[in-house]
């Protein structure tokens, strides 16, 4: 069985990131970008991050121009503006296409499994994987970090020891 600890992706800083290495904690994975009406939740995502790391939680950004081509085209400007305009201290993957046939094998194994409904359709989508690796939600752009139904999933996943 598929999990999403066989997906691989680098790091903004050119590292390897397989999601592996993020066994037994719960990951939040988001698609952002930079020049978008959503662009403003790079701080609730990080205040997420900042608050709940300790109890296991990650945040994945994932920069994606698939939409408006609102993200920088550069790994080392997308950098520059998470770390300048949020202070975001959280893992970021190089620029990634997440949708689509050229979707990265992860965003396809997402769509797969949960179906095309529940695959992006802008930036700052969500997706809320377990500490076993399992998908376990979909979150749409609309919803915001502080979302009671996001955080509710979060601490429930968290919740879960295994």
């Amino acid at each position: 069985m598929t999990s999403a600890h066989d997906f691989e992706f680098q790091s903004i800083d050119g590292d390897e990131l397989p999601l592996k290495s993020f066994a037994g904690k719960v990951v939040l994975i988001v698609n952002t970008a930079p020049f978008c009406g959503f662009t403003p939740q790079y701080e609730g995502l990080e205040s997420l991050w900042q608050k709940r790391q300790n109890e296991g939680l990650v945040v994945l950004g994932v920069p994606s121009g698939d939409f408006g081509g609102q993200e920088y085209k550069d790994n080392h400007e997308i950098a520059d503006f998470c770390t300048t305009s949020f202070n975001i201290d959280f893992p970021m993957t190089t620029r990634q296409p997440v949708r689509g046939e050229g979707a990265h094998p992860f965003y396809k194994w997402a769509r797969d499994e949960l179906g095309l409904e529940q695959a992006p359709k802008w930036n700052f989508h969500k997706y809320l994987i377990g500490r076993d690796g399992q998908l376990l939600a979909s979150f749409p752009s609309s919803v915001t970090p502080g979302d009671e139904k996001l955080q509710q999933a979060i601490t429930d996943a968290l919740s879960k020891k295994h």
